[in-house]
């Protein structure tokens, strides 16, 4: 399996890994405040975090070691399936008495399998270009733009469906997912690491990827990664309903944006496929350091445009702006952020360095920054009863970003080419 035949079969992959997560990212929020767990919208969001502390590291180590990893992605697609259909079961029965405890456990699981597949998907994609003999760095962003692709279609699915403020969403998640976890067991044999008698028990256990700490760019770059990752969730868990909230004003009840909010949301997405694009060109002009900044100044506009936007003319052209720097904010982050990563660190290590870049981002920055996300939007909105306190909480999350970006641009230093 040589060239196209090689990326074709990738960009399935990435299609379907990408639509299960499409189906309720962007509309939980809105679901979670239509049954009055509004308050609770960021430990939703925060548990992908959570989760990624530990799950991306542990299924990282097992592919690299014990199980090839498009069978492990597989077996983690099926588990992460099954809870959502759970999750999805126990909004239907319980309707709009459904507690926090009722969804949260469930979903929970669900994601504890799932966010580790956006890293062993990166993993398996790199394997089988590698072995194909393709260039990563420029094989790879028009592949995953198909990721992206499979992202819109599940929102818009999800939108025209009228199941963006309920528990359906989670069923179509189980769909794509059981779809992807068949397919996973047709890809190429990925070949787990030699094991050897003179390695240590953190090298049998795959913590050698924390030795990446032990070098200080890359420690910095862990860090940043950390801290920029505080934003990743933010617009995800409260973007629609915040938009959607504008309906409760006469001025705004039909406008397009509140009557399909995940469609103009899905404009982020589409932007991301342009800027995916873009990533090869951008790092070899401007390295990763300013390729990171930009990202970071992408992340204050998405805050900011929110902050003065609104579903009417000309305010609604604003929201439209947030959304076109969305592709930036996240893709000069997180897809230049993991070929960085897999360029840095030694073959054997790809699977649990790249969990170590899911730990950091997705997992400690992203689960800080959305618990602290919801503390900002309950103290200023009062749990959602004082709509004018958003434009405040907008403007705080923007503060937030610029002043990570200040410090990067001061502290990370770019390697020298010889």
């Amino acid at each position: 399996m040589q060239g196209f035949g090689t990326k074709a079969r990738l960009v399935v992959l990435s299609f379907l890994q990408f639509a299960v997560w499409g189906a309720y990212l962007t509309s939980m929020g809105r679901y979670l405040g239509s049954v009055g767990l509004g308050e609770y919208i960021g430990w939703f969001y925060a548990v992908q975090g959570i989760v990624s502390i530990f799950m991306p590291a542990i299924i990282g180590i097992i592919a690299d070691r014990w199980v090839p990893a498009q069978r492990m992605l597989a077996i983690c697609h099926a588990l992460s399936a099954l809870f959502m259909i759970l999750t999805g079961y126990m909004g239907l029965t319980k309707g709009d008495a459904v507690s926090f405890n009722d969804l949260f456990w469930l979903y929970t699981a669900g994601v504890a399998f799932y966010m580790p597949t956006l890293a062993l998907s990166n993993s398996v994609s790199y394997t089988v270009l590698d072995m194909a003999k393709l260039d990563t760095v420029k094989a790879f962003p028009p592949i995953r733009v198909f990721g992206t692709v499979g992202f819109i279609i599940s929102m818009w699915i999800v939108d025209y469906t009228g199941f963006q403020g309920d528990f359906n969403q989670y069923f179509i998640s189980a769909a794509w997912g059981l779809l992807l976890a068949v397919y996973c067991f047709t890809l190429p044999n990925c070949p787990v690491g030699k094991g050897g008698e003179n390695k240590s028990i953190a090298e049998a256990l795959g913590l050698d990827a924390f030795k990446l700490f032990g070098r200080k760019r890359m420690a910095i770059f862990f860090i940043f990664s950390m801290l920029l990752g505080g934003a990743l969730q933010i617009s995800n868990g409260y973007a629609n309903g915040f938009i959607a909230g504008f309906g409760a004003l006469p001025q705004y009840a039909d406008t397009f944006a509140v009557q399909h909010t995940n469609m103009l949301i899905s404009l982020s997405q589409i932007s991301e496929t342009l800027c995916i694009l873009l990533i090869p060109f951008f790092l070899s002009k401007f390295g990763i350091k300013r390729v990171m900044l930009m990202a970071m100044l992408a992340w204050v506009l998405r805050f900011g445009f929110f902050a003065i936007g609104d579903p009417g003319m000309p305010g609604v052209l604003f929201f439209v702006a947030s959304m076109i720097v969305y592709g930036a904010a996240f893709d000069f982050f997180n897809i230049s952020g993991s070929l960085f990563v897999d360029k840095e660190v030694p073959e054997n290590q790809r699977s649990s360095a790249q969990g170590l870049f899911m730990l950091m981002t997705n997992g400690l920055g992203a689960s800080m920054g959305v618990i602290a996300a919801q503390e900002v939007v309950n103290h200023f909105t009062q749990n959602g009863a004082n709509f004018a306190g958003w434009p405040t909480a907008w403007y705080i999350f923007a503060a937030y970003a610029l002043i990570v970006a200040i410090i990067f641009a001061v502290v990370f230093k770019e390697r020298k080419e010889a």
